[in-house]
Parts: C-alpha cells; structure tokens; sequence
C-alpha cells in the first residue's frame, strides 16, 4: 500500500481554493478512480497522466490506484491538476519521496508524451496559494513569469515531467528540445488563450495592446465633451455622450484610457489576474500596467457582458474593464435587460453572479462610458438637417436607457456635430493626451492625499454620506443643488453624485473644497441644464 499527496489550486471565477491531491494505491485488479467532483476534463486527466508518466520513463503501477481532489465538496474543472495527479501517483508509487511533494504546490497539463503545457489562471491560482502559506510553486514554463509576479513565492518552471522528476529527485537535468525559432508558432502556448476572448468584447489591455496609443489632439473641436472627459478620468465619474452620428463619440471613447494614470502593482496584478483567468493576457506580457479598455458589441448577451458560460462563470466585459473603461457604442441598441444588468456593479464595484453550479464574485470597478444618437435616424434636434422619426419613436429609442441606470451616471454631455471650421481648422489645436493626462494625475493625487488612511482612492468611490459630513463643500456652495432636489430634479443619489462631481473640479482647479461654481458646473454635467457655465452639456 501506497499513499502521497500534493496540491494545486481550483479557481472559481477568479478566486482559488487550494485543493489537495492525494493518490493511494492498493492491492487489487489495475484502476484509475478519480474521486472530488471533477468536471469532463478532468475526468479526462486520468488517460493524459498515464500516457505521459509511461513517456516520461516512469513505471505506471499496475495496481489498484484512487486519486482523491479535497476538499470534495468544491466543483474543480480545467486540465491544471495533471501535474500534481501525475507526482501524486509517483509519489504513492515511491518513485518520487511524498515529504518532498506534500508541500509543493503543482499547476500545470500535461501532453500524452510528458511535455507541461500552460494553462489560464496561473496568477490567481499562485495568488491563493501564496494566501494558504505556500511557498514553492511548480508552473508550466511559459507561465513562470506570471507566477513570478506573486512576492515571497519560489517559482519553479518546467517543460517536461521527466524535467520535474530529475529535478525532485537530485538526478541529471535531462536535455531537452529547444523552443521554437522565432516568428514560428509555439502550440505550447495554445492553453494561455481561449479562442474570441477578448476579441469579441474588443478588449485592450497596456501599452503593448496597441503600437501607438491615440491621442486626443486628433479630437477637432468637441471642447465640452473633451472638458466631461477629463474630469471622468480625474474623479474616475461614469460619462454619457449623446449626440449625431460622425461628431466623434468613439473617437473621444477610445482616448480616455490613456488620461487614465498607471496602474499600482496591488490593481495591475488584479487586471493580471481576471486576464489570465479569461485567456486574453497577451503573451511575453505576464503584467498589465495600463488600464484596460473593454468595447463589447451591442448585441452582447447577458452572460457575455456580467459574466457566465457552462458551469462556474466566468469573467464577462465589466470584470475584463476592472480598473479601466467599459465603452458601450450604440448604447440604447444594447438589450435593456442586459443593461439593467450594469447597475448593480456600478454601485459595489464587482458583480456576484450565481449559477446552478455555483456562486462566484468578480471584480468589477470600471469607469462606464455610454454613447447614443439622440433618435434612431441620427439626426433628431440636429441643426441643418430634418428628422425622419416620429415624437413616439424617439421618446421610445431614447427611453431604453432607463432612468435608474442613468441616475448612476454622474456625466451627462451633449456632442454637437463638428464645423468645417474646426474639422479643416489647425491640426494639434487640441490639447494632448499626455498634457490632459498630467492634470489628471495632479487630481488624482489631491484626491488620494485627501483620502489618506481610508480604503478609498478617487471622489466617485467615497459614499454620499462621508462627503456630506466629513468633506463638506464651503457654506451655501449646495443651495442651488439642494433646491434641484426639492423641485425632483436630482434623486438624494443625483446629489451625492453632484457633490463628487463638485469635488472633482475643485481637484482640478487647485481649490481646497468645491465652491458655488465647481457645485454649479457639476449640476450642468449632471442634469444638462445650463448654470451659466459655458461647457455645453445638455440632457440626452
């Protein structure tokens, strides 16, 4: 009789459990039982593990074999247990020693001839052994530098089980093929990305997503819409642009990324993380520094906006746009169900989503961008041009933004169509992305002064009753918001979201708390009725 165990790590949405694999071996007609609520691929490790242990040039044991996955009452799923099944086994078979593996911690799949290959979720399966206490960790090659991101965590990465083997048991390190020539594909690294990830919800992620990064100079005009977002980006405020197909909506959607500071190591290793578990982490990239931008189609489903899939879910486009911006083009062609859908991880910041097979909690705190035309011909309101659509159609387009999700967005601007002036006008006329950027960053780090020893960073996140009691804007600087709210203008969240607005533009202009006009222009982004503060913004 023989018995070992090792551990490896079952990730539920992008949280893991450490799950001990533990093999033992009895006298009796030759079987693989594999016991602990495995999903069909996992089932399918026990032929993956036998063919590559025999060509690895291990001897299987022709005995009676049960590998055990605890605790058994956690689904566990995916082909990263077949490292540590595959030492478990050699361990009960004493051809490795059981003290050596039982407090290692072993992620990775194996092919039939013995080769590891990578698997997605490396980081958070690192990330939640380091939590339990462990270590030493075992990954794929490919995927070192990923676990290496965890601190006070010793990484070893190997490419064959008969490398582990050697390695385990002080013997000669075989030679082993070399790695593919440069510019030739590698199907090792097929496991780090699951085929249409990112790219059906059109997501970038860090400076390598892209050569070259747009900027908003190339913006023509648009000066409220450019002024709304910046102050989106300085207090991290959710921004709605209504206004003619052409007059440039995208274009400003696709630049708020880069006004964005850079991640902290503590929020780029958690983008890391929801990337890897998605298979959409860019190869020779373990680390997502930027923040990342997520525009999924409007005919996105339910589950590919919140998360789901078969089984446990997995990350939908909030979670792939933690930390960086959700643009939704052609919002109100979005089903209302689905955006509905939006308003409960706008307020917490991440998203529980429960499934027959079980509930999962994902990080979801993104800045929201919506973009509309104001009717569905484009052209409704607009100067120079008739309107094709009846009152009843475009009082019904423009009601399928409903009004609690509008009420969490604190931005509101109106994006008239450019001139010819401005269009044939002086490139670079503009400011920069990296001059809007600077201010921003000087913002923030007003905000972040401000909030020092609490577990809050920009205005949007604060609660509305912090702000009334602990940071409180000069005298009478909110009578005119607080006579908005008596006439119905603004709801008590409306108010709350006006006043961190309000903060906002004081961070920006260098004041020391909101004043009458930094509260007035907040109303104007807010309600779109002018205050006298010439930014232009107007209601959908």
């Amino acid at each position: 009789m023989g018995f070992a165990r090792t551990c490896s790590v079952a990730l539920l949405g992008v949280e893991g459990v450490v799950v001990e694999v533990q093999a033992d071996l009895e006298p009796g007609v030759a079987n693989f039982t594999l016991v602990g609520l495995p999903d069909k691929s996992l089932v399918e490790s026990r032929d993956r593990v036998r063919a590559a242990v025999v060509n690895s040039g291990a001897e299987w044991p022709q005995k009676k074999l049960t590998v055990g996955l605890s605790p058994a009452s956690v689904p566990k799923g995916g082909s990263g247990f077949d490292l540590a099944v595959a030492c478990a086994v050699l361990g009960a078979a004493e051809r490795l020693d059981p003290r050596l593996i039982a407090d290692l911690m072993m992620i990775g799949e194996l092919g039939l001839d013995g080769r590891v290959r990578p698997v997605r979720g490396v980081l958070p399966a690192v990330l939640a052994a380091a939590e339990a206490g462990y270590r030493q960790v075992v990954v794929p090659e490919q995927t070192a530098a990923e676990a290496s991101l965890v601190p006070d965590v010793s990484v070893l990465g190997v490419r064959t089980l008969r490398q582990l083997i050697a390695v385990l048991t002080d013997e000669p390190v075989p030679a082993e093929e070399e790695q593919p020539e440069e510019g030739r594909p590698d199907p090792m690294l097929a496991g780090l990305s699951l085929a249409g990830a990112g790219m059906g919800a059109g997501v970038a992620a860090g400076a390598g997503a892209a050569e070259r990064r747009p900027d908003l100079a190339e913006v023509a005009g648009q000066q409220a819409a450019r002024k709304a977002l910046e102050v989106a980006a300085a207090g991290s405020h959710h921004l709605f642009l209504a206004g003619p197909p052409g007059a440039g909506k995208t274009m400003l959607a696709e630049r708020l990324p880069g006004l964005l500071p850079p991640l902290t190591r503590r929020e780029a290793l958690e983008v890391t993380a929801v990337h890897s578990v998605a298979g959409i982490l860019p190869p020779g990239q373990p680390l997502v520094a930027a923040p990342p931008y997520c525009a999924p189609h409007h005919s996105a489903t339910m589950a590919a906006l919140v998360g789901g899939g078969n089984g446990l879910p997995r990350p939908g486009a909030v979670s792939l746009a933690h930390r960086g911006v959700l643009f939704l083009d052609e919002a109100p062609e979005f089903s209302a169900q689905v955006l509905d859908a939006l308003r409960q991880p706008l307020e917490s910041g991440h998203v529980v989503v429960a499934r027959s097979a079980g509930m999962v909690r994902m990080p979801a705190r993104f800045l929201l961008l919506l973009a509309a035309n104001p009717c569905p011909c484009g052209r409704h309101s607009y100067v120079g041009d008739g309107c094709d659509c009846s009152p009843t159609t475009v009082r019904r387009y423009q009601a399928r933004l409903s009004g609690p999700l509008l009420d969490r967005v604190d931005l509101r601007v109106r994006v008239e169509a450019v001139s010819r002036a401005e269009l044939t006008g002086a490139p670079g006329a503009g400011e920069s992305t990296a001059t809007v950027a600077g201010r921003v960053r000087e913002a923030r780090e007003r905000a972040a002064a401000r909030f020092t020893e609490t577990p809050w960073r920009t205005n949007s996140e604060v609660p509305g009753h912090e702000l009334r009691t602990r940071w409180y804007p000069r005298p009478g600087a909110l009578r005119e918001a607080e006579r908005d709210m008596e006439r119905g203008l603004l709801t008590a969240r409306g108010l709350d979201r006006v006043l961190r607005v309000a903060w906002t533009l004081a961070d920006l202009a260098g004041h020391d708390r909101p004043e009458t006009e930094d509260v007035a222009q907040a109303l104007q982004l807010r309600t779109g009725v002018s205050r006298g503060i010439p930014a232009g913004a107007v209601g959908f």
